[in-house]
């Protein structure tokens, strides 16, 4: 079947915690409720690795003008660069958010899921806190 079963929008999980920034790309987020997201994440990520419930994480979702950016936080492990270096963010609590984006969600962690056959990745469950509507085109995993 392949990584492209279904076409969906690429967004940035990015949120700080303990001064450090932490931010990645995921192609893998749906909304689930009126309020609700689940979000697979990589078990090699290292903002996957500290996500934790009650954690306030910032979702951007990506316009199509945002495709360097998509690959910039996917190419690129937060061990070894500094991902935010040269990109425009704010900060809204602990959520980071990427300006411009077609939409930029404050989201609460509810729960940090491993399911059987995808033990080592996390299925990050978030309620939106904060959603701010921008009127870019969303950028899809296809236009990648």
């Amino acid at each position: 079947m392949g990584f492209r079963a279904f076409d969906h929008s690429v967004s940035i999980i990015a949120y700080k915690k303990e001064e450090k920034n932490y931010g990645m790309t995921c192609a893998w987020a749906m909304q689930v409720d009126y309020d609700k997201i689940v979000c697979l994440l990589g078990a090699q990520s290292d903002t996957a690795k500290n996500i934790k419930s009650g954690d306030l994480i910032g979702v951007s979702v990506l316009c199509k003008a945002q495709k360097d950016i998509a690959k910039h936080f996917g190419e690129n492990h937060s061990l070894k660069t500094d991902k935010f270096f040269d990109v425009i963010y704010f900060q809204e609590h602990q959520a980071l958010l990427i300006p411009e984006s077609a939409r930029m969600m404050v989201c609460e962690v509810m729960d940090v899921m491993h399911l059987k056959e995808i033990e080592e990745d996390s299925l990050v469950y978030v309620k939106i806190v904060k959603s701010i509507e921008g009127s870019n085109d969303f950028l899809h995993y296809g236009d990648m």
